[in-house]
């Protein structure tokens, strides 16, 4: 069959179509955000205008079923704001929604863009943004860059930008790279999905070799913890796509090799743990790291308190001033909390979108709406919804900003790379597309 969605795949994304990805994977790396109000920021703006470009360009791959499924998880999210308790904070919890719609549409633009594309397109892209921040971050360290960078991060941002030089001193023997982000774990996050991006998609026989080299190469060039992830990403890899990507299924000897490469990679990331950042893990054992406290345990505990209180919606999407009080008395209660830690407002302390759903959603809002994704998912034909979450919950540990793009590019990312690693070489097209109706050919979308 020599349809239209074919036809697209076989050639692959034209220079346009790498342009306008390539600036919205800038606008997740960089995070800078317009305020549209006082209180309404568009986030990640270059990404999200590059997104609704993609999504236009797109147009006539819209699928019916597709369009449908999101806007019912949207109308879900809509209903627990309103279920949330006391309804003074609406319109707070409201614009949280508006940003998550804007974040999951032009999340769905990507989507359809990057299943269209050539995974050595793909590849390269994400090379070579990976080679771009390690050899930015190499500048910074030994030829200048630093002082541009910061001027830069100055003008751009207008807070949340991380000045703590005495303490990267301390911990990694010298000031972190901040690569024109607003702070050094904004590097080591882009680095580590690009990474993990040119990972999955490249044909390379002795691609997890050099993914390792490359995760090797960021250890010396931009340390920090985030990078352990991009050792753990490999496992969902391994397990759900590696060596699935032309039958779609996997023997006894393919499973087995897996569970041994996932066993290894764990056991590298301990050790890098334990040994590379030892100074890091003993403050964090004697209670002294503000920032692992505000990314896993602070998260963690204030969820299980607002499920707890408020099991049913939680206290809304974007909802902290609601409970402001509820989150500083878990931190004070919490073992391992500093009172000398400072912190303006508590919507910089819950730094993990993972927990973050269900500090917004409550039980069982957080568990419909996930019901709703992945039914979202799975209408979009994604081959393996299992790999999407597990890359979604990994990389949550290392980001907060639950209704941001940069969380829902995660997700949608996922979905295209397991559609495009689980594609047939045999025959490369999007599997069960061809069979949906796109809006231009769709009967009761004709004049």
């Amino acid at each position: 069959m020599d349809d239209g969605v074919t036809r697209v795949e076989r050639q692959g994304l034209d220079w346009l179509d790498m342009v306008l990805v390539g600036v919205f994977l800038l606008g997740i790396y960089l995070g800078v955000a317009i305020q549209v109000t006082s209180r309404i920021p568009i986030p990640a703006a270059p990404a999200g205008a590059a997104g609704l470009f993609l999504l236009w360009r797109r147009r006539d791959r819209i699928v019916p079923s597709h369009l449908t499924a999101l806007v019912v998880v949207v109308l879900l999210y809509l209903m627990s704001i309103f279920s949330a308790t006391d309804l003074a904070f609406l319109s707070k919890r409201f614009t949280g929604l508006v940003q998550l719609t804007y974040s999951l549409v032009i999340g769905y633009g990507l989507f359809l863009t990057l299943i269209q594309a050539e995974r050595r397109q793909l590849a390269g892209l994400f090379l070579g943004f990976s080679l771009v921040i390690l050899v930015g971050a190499l500048l910074e360290d030994y030829a200048g860059l630093r002082d541009i960078s910061d001027r830069v991060r100055l003008a751009i941002y207008h807070q949340g930008i991380y000045d703590a030089d005495l303490r990267d001193e301390i911990l990694y023997g010298r000031i972190r790279p901040r690569l024109f982000t607003s702070e050094p774990s904004a590097v080591t996050f882009g680095y580590t999905l690009f990474c993990f991006g040119w990972l999955v998609t490249t044909r390379m026989r002795l691609r997890l070799l050099v993914y390792l080299a490359l995760a090797g190469a960021a250890l010396f060039a931009l340390p920090g913890p985030t990078l352990l992830l991009l050792l753990v990403l490999a496992i969902p890899y391994q397990v759900f796509l590696d060596g699935e990507s032309r039958t779609g299924k996997r023997g006894a000897g393919g499973f087995v090799k897996a569970v041994i490469g996932a066993v290894a990679l764990i056991a590298i990331a301990f050790f890098v743990g334990t040994s590379v950042f030892a100074e890091r893990l003993r403050e964090i054992s004697n209670g002294q790291d503000a920032s692992f406290f505000f990314r896993e345990v602070g998260p963690a505990l204030t969820a299980f308190e607002v499920i707890k209180h408020y099991p049913w919606a939680g206290a809304g999407l974007t909802g902290e001033p609601f409970i402001n009080s509820l989150v500083i008395n878990v931190f004070v209660k919490a073992p391992g909390f500093s009172e000398a830690w400072v912190y303006d407002k508590v919507a910089d302390v819950l730094a993990n979108y993972f927990w973050l759903h269900w500090i917004y959603l409550g039980l069982v809002w957080g568990t419909i709406t996930l019901v709703a994704l992945t039914a979202w998912l799975k209408v979009l034909k994604v081959p393996s919804v299992a790999f999407c979450w597990v890359v979604w919950v990994i990389l949550g540990q290392a980001s907060g900003a639950y209704v941001s793009p940069k969380t829902w590019t995660v997700f949608v990312l996922a979905a295209a790379l397991s559609v495009l690693c689980r594609r047939s070489a045999a025959a490369p097209s999007y599997a069960g597309q061809a069979a949906l109706p796109a809006f231009h050919d769709a009967r009761w979308f004709r004049a």
